[in-house]
């Protein structure tokens, strides 16, 4: 299993596409406007995002957005074989939201079905095949799992019959792929969010963070698919302060936080982020004196000057101090203090999750929650 794309509920999808393009340099490569919404579809390496937005109050992503602010509201997965992946999602109590489908046999072999997730998250579960005699499935692959309707139904554009705003500064594979994707639960619920994964699509348990400071704290683990490059990380909070609490509040339930782009240039990829307009997050000098301090530290071994006044949040382990793990965060995208994306790099096959970063970002993220509670008074 492996993740194939990632839909976003939001309140007007063109408008978000220019952002995504301009701002973050990814690639248009399509629009569809079906029945009563409209869906962008945006690329960047193998990271594959769908938009979409309603044409009116009947849409689902209307419905949607009523009792949520708009963010992630599927992930889908591409799947060997669907049937016996459905059969143990329903087995171990998955709700089927929609069952198996299948394109005409002329076309390229697609099946797939979705599946409730944790909250009003869903799972779209895809199994893609190959045949020589198929015609090409136009205008993409993705189409009719979007739309969920035949093609001739809806008006589709490829990116050469709309305006892309400019041209793209950022290369379209300038991440490589999905990292990771973090999902936050209710206090109490991660175990039994952590026994759903495991029992109804087959994640593992890996790694555990407690996190605490004198304001709040979270519990994570880390699940993992196994032979796949998907990982999947769900917090809960553990006081009422905590910044987790503070996302669930605003998104009114569980949902997906934030989602890691991977790149091989941490440096340039934030650099050129930040020249189009992407505001991340502080991260303070005193963090860049602790680091000095860790055993394993080698200021000669990295460009450690320039990782500074970019402000990347740096981990290691002292047997291998020249695999770096090199991540920072953006600002939430939209207008609550809600979804945000990370930028990972991670130098001569570094594992984890940056355990030594762990409790700065909690703590960055918490300095931008109290400014947020400043202003409000």
């Amino acid at each position: 299993m492996e993740i194939d794309h990632i839909h976003f509920y939001v309140k007007n999808a063109t408008a978000q596409r220019d952002w995504f393009v301009n701002c973050l340099g990814f690639e248009a490569i399509a629009s569809f406007t079906h029945t009563d919404t409209h869906t962008e579809l945006i690329q960047s390496g193998l990271v594959r995002f769908a938009l979409s937005s309603p044409l009116s109050v009947t849409s689902p992503v209307a419905e949607y957005l009523d009792r949520h602010p708009p963010g992630v509201a599927d992930i889908a997965f591409t799947v060997e074989d669907l049937g016996s992946c459905l059969h143990q999602a329903t087995a171990a109590g998955a709700k089927v939201l929609q069952p198996i489908q299948e394109q005409p046999p002329s076309f390229s072999p697609l099946k797939w079905a979705k599946i409730a997730g944790w909250g009003e998250l869903s799972h779209t579960l895809i199994q893609r095949g190959d045949s020589p005699d198929a015609i090409p499935s136009l205008p993409d692959p993705i189409y009719p799992i979007l739309t969920d309707e035949p093609l001739e139904k809806s008006i589709y554009s490829p990116q050469n019959n709309f305006h892309q705003p400019t041209s793209n500064p950022i290369s379209p594979s300038f991440y490589l792929n999905i990292d990771h994707i973090v999902l936050n639960v209710e206090q109490g619920d991660l175990k039994t969010a952590l026994s759903w994964y495991e029992n109804v699509l087959g994640f593992q348990g890996q790694q555990t963070f407690e996190i605490q400071t004198k304001r709040s704290g979270l519990h994570s683990q880390v699940m993992i698919y196994p032979e796949s490059s998907i990982q999947f990380p769900l917090n809960e909070p553990t006081s009422d302060t905590s910044q987790v609490q503070e996302f669930l509040e605003f998104n009114q339930g569980p949902g997906i936080q934030h989602i890691a782009l991977k790149t091989n240039n941490i440096l340039g990829t934030v650099a050129q982020l930040r020249e189009n307009g992407v505001s991340f997050i502080d991260v303070p000098p005193t963090y860049y004196a602790t680091l000095r301090q860790r055993l394993g530290f080698d200021e000669t071994s990295a460009d450690w000057q320039d990782i500074e006044r970019k402000k990347i949040l740096v981990d290691w382990h002292p047997e291998t101090p020249n695999s770096l793990l090199l991540q920072t965060f953006t600002q939430p995208i939209f207008e609550q203090p809600t979804f945000f994306f990370e930028v990972i790099e991670r130098r001569q096959e570094a594992a984890g999750f940056g355990e030594g970063n762990f409790q700065a970002l909690f703590e960055a993220i918490e300095r931008e929650q109290l400014k947020r509670e400043e202003y409000s008074v």
